[in-house]
C-alpha cells in the first residue's frame, strides 16, 4: 500500500480520468492511502472448493485435525454427507446421532464451515431399493437432527434439501413422487422443507436441487425474485436457495432447467441466496469462455472440489481454474483509504474505506465489520463497529465505507488502523479463522483476524 498526498492524490485521479476538484472533493482534508491487490486465491471463511465427508456408520465423523488440513488446502468448506442407511424404518440411534454431533465439534475445531445432506442410499439401481423411507419417517429423523443443526448453526455454511431420493437429491424416491406435477404431489417435500426451515436459525438458508421445487412449493413466479428489501428475511422466499450438481452439463444441467423462465428465476434469485454444487460431465457447455459467464450469471460461491475431475482438468489446460479458485463467492479487494490527519488523542478519526467485490457472489451469511487501533506493540487500544452488512456487497459494485473511530486518550505515537470482518456468531467472532481476508497485499495478522489499513502517529 502506498501513501499518497493530497496534490499526488489529486494529480492521479485527474490522470485516471475521475473528475474531482479540490473544491468537491469530500476527501480533500485526508490522507489518502492505496492498495495493491493480490493475485492468489485468498483462503477465506464460507466460500471456494469443498470437500465431502461420507459418514455412513457410527463413529466415522472426520477429525478436527481432517477439517484443519483442508484448510491447510485452501478449503474452508466441508460437505458432511450423513447417510442415515441403517435407520429407514425407525428413528436413528444415539450412537449416529452423537457421531453427527461430533462431525459438528471437529468442523468447528478445525476453523472449517459444513454444508449439510442428509441421505439414506448412493446408487440409483432398483436393486438398492426403497431409495428412501416413507415420509412419517424422515419426520421422526428431522425431529431428531433438527435440534443438533440447531445447536450447531455456527458453523454451518447451508443446509441441502436431502433426505428425499438417492444422495438427497429430490429425485430417484419412493414416497415423495419421483416426478411431482400437482400441488398434492409437492406437500411431502414442502413438509420437508417447512420442518429444516423450522429447526435452523432464520439466518440460515436451506438448498433445494431445482428452480422448479422453490417456484411450485411456495407458489412463486419471475416476478416473486427476491428483491434487496425482501432478502435475508425469515420467510421460505428468502431462505430457499440453491444447488445445482449438474452445473454445465448440459442444455439443461441434466435436467435442472426446463425452461428460460426457471434459469431467469436463479439468476435473479440468487444474487440474495446461496448457489453451489458441483460439476457431473464433460460437455461443450464446461468450456472456460461458459463456465465463467454461468458462474457470473448465477452468482456461485462453491463447488465440489473432488467431481468430476474431468471436467476441472479442462478448466486447468483451458486456463480459467485460478480465477474460479478466485472468484468462488466473495472476494473482497480494498483500493482506497482516506483517513484525519494528524489524529488527537480522546478525539474521534474520521475513515474512509472504499472495496470492491470480485468475486461470483456476495458475503451470505451474517458478518460484523469493525475498525481495530492498535498501538506499536499490537495492543488494542480500541474498536468502533462499522454500519454496514457484507451481505449486500455484491459482485462488481463499490463499497465505501465512511465511519469513525475512537482514539482513546492514552493513545500516543505510532497506530495502526485496521479493518475486520469477522463471523456474527458469538461463538466465533473473536476466531481469526472465521474473519475475512482481504485480496490485497498488505498486512494480515492472524491473531487479530483483520486487516491493517494504515498507520499513523498520535499526537
Amino acid at each position: 500500500m502506498k501513501r499518497l498526498s493530497f496534490a499526488l492524490a489529486l494529480a492521479a485521479l485527474v490522470l485516471a480520468g475521475c473528475e474531482k476538484s479540490g473544491g468537491n472533493d469530500p476527501y480533500k482534508d485526508l490522507e489518502w492511502m492505496v492498495y495493491e491487490p493480490s493475485e492468489e486465491a485468498t483462503v477465506n471463511p464460507e466460500r471456494g472448493f469443498y470437500y465431502t465427508f461420507e459418514i455412513h456408520q457410527p463413529g466415522r465423523e472426520p477429525s478436527a485435525s481432517a477439517i484443519a488440513s483442508q484448510r491447510l488446502l485452501g478449503r474452508t468448506l466441508v460437505l458432511l454427507e450423513f447417510y442415515i442407511t441403517d435407520y429407514m424404518e425407525g428413528p436413528i440411534a444415539d450412537d449416529y446421532l452423537q457421531t453427527i454431533r461430533n462431525a459438528f465439534k471437529a468442523v468447528r475445531d478445525g476453523g472449517g464451515k459444513a454444508i449439510v445432506r442428509f441421505a439414506y442410499k448412493n446408487n440409483e439401481a432398483a436393486s438398492n431399493k426403497p431409495w428412501d423411507p416413507e415420509e412419517a419417517v424422515v419426520m421422526q429423523h428431522l425431529d431428531q437432527v433438527g435440534p443438533i443443526m440447531r445447536d450447531n448453526a455456527d458453523v454451518i455454511y447451508v443446509v441441502q434439501a436431502g433426505f428425499v431420493g438417492v444422495w438427497g437429491e429430490w429425485y430417484y424416491t419412493d414416497h415423495f413422487v419421483m416426478s411431482p406435477k400437482t400441488e398434492a404431489d409437492y406437500q411431502p417435500r414442502k413438509h420437508v422443507l417447512d420442518k429444516l426451515l423450522s429447526y435452523l436459525p432464520a439466518d440460515r438458508q436451506v438448498e433445494v436441487r431445482t428452480p422448479a421445487f422453490k417456484m411450485k412449493i411456495y407458489g412463486l413466479s419471475l416476478a416473486d425474485t427476491l428483491t434487496r428489501e425482501k432478502a435475508h428475511q425469515d420467510t421460505p422466499q428468502a431462505r430457499i436457495a440453491s444447488h445445482n450438481d449438474c452445473f454445465v452439463a448440459s442444455d439443461t444441467d441434466y435436467g435442472t432447467f426446463s425452461s428460460s423462465t426457471e434459469r431467469n428465476f436463479w439468476k435473479a434469485d440468487t444474487r440474495y441466496t446461496i448457489m453451489g454444487g458441483e460439476t457431473c460431465a464433460i460437455s461443450p457447455f464446461c468450456k472456460c469462455t461458459n463456465t465463467l459467464k454461468e458462474m457470473t450469471a448465477y452468482h456461485f460461491s462453491y463447488l465440489n472440489s473432488g467431481y468430476h475431475q474431468g471436467v476441472m482438468g479442462g478448466w486447468k489446460t483451458d486456463g480459467c481454474y485460478p480465477e474460479i479458485e478466485r472468484r468462488l463467492g466473495y472476494r473482497l479487494v480494498a483500493t482506497d483509504t482516506w483517513y484525519s490527519p494528524d489524529p488527537k488523542a480522546g478525539k474521534d478519526m474520521r475513515v474512509v474505506v472504499k472495496l470492491t467485490n470480485e468475486g461470483f457472489a456476495a458475503p451470505m451469511n451474517p458478518r460484523l465489520c469493525k475498525l481495530i487501533m492498535t498501538d506499536a506493540d499490537g495492543k488494542v487500544l480500541s474498536e468502533s463497529a462499522v454500519d454496514t452488512d457484507p451481505r449486500y456487497w455484491m459482485p462488481a459494485e463499490e463499497v465505501i465505507l465512511d465511519t469513525r473511530i475512537a482514539v482513546p486518550e492514552s493513545a500516543s505515537g505510532e497506530v495502526s488502523v485496521w479493518l475486520a470482518l469477522p463471523d456474527a456468531a458469538d461463538t466465533l467472532k473473536d476466531n481469526p479463522l472465521y474473519s475475512v481476508r482481504l485480496s490485497n497485499k498488505m498486512k494480515w495478522d492472524e491473531k487479530l483476524g483483520a486487516n491493517r489499513l494504515f498507520r499513523t502517529e498520535v499526537k
